[in-house]
């Protein structure tokens, strides 16, 4: 093992792009959403308490929330072993998903179609 995965320094490895991916849950552990943080992302997110992605579409910063007034505000931020993927438990002020819907994974895949969970 190396320092990365057993010291206790953050030290993000983020991919080819400068991304590492982000999982979103509530503090009960509901999965709300997955997006990716360059360096910027994850300073501000650690700084300001809510989340802050980059967003590939735009090609810039994004907060969540920016427009819809639905921010994650993170209560705590975790890194997995390898330090490639973050985790941040959240208190939701809205549905996370674009669509409204409270998570961003409202549908189940059934063969071939998908049905609408919950």
């Amino acid at each position: 093992m190396d320092a990365r995965e057993s010291g206790l320094a953050l030290d993000p490895k983020y991919d080819a792009n400068g991304l590492i991916t982000a999982v979103a849950t509530d503090r009960a552990g509901q999965l709300l959403m997955v997006a990716h943080m360059n360096a910027d992302a994850l300073a501000a997110t650690l700084a300001g308490g809510e989340a802050v992605f980059w967003s590939r579409s735009r090609g810039r910063l994004w907060k969540k929330g920016e427009t819809s007034g639905h921010v994650l505000r993170v209560v705590e931020a975790r890194i997995d072993c390898d330090q490639d993927a973050l985790w941040l438990i959240c208190d939701p002020a809205g549905p996370a998903c674009h669509t409204g819907e409270v998570s961003c994974f409202y549908r189940r895949i059934a063969g071939d179609t998908l049905e609408r969970i919950g």
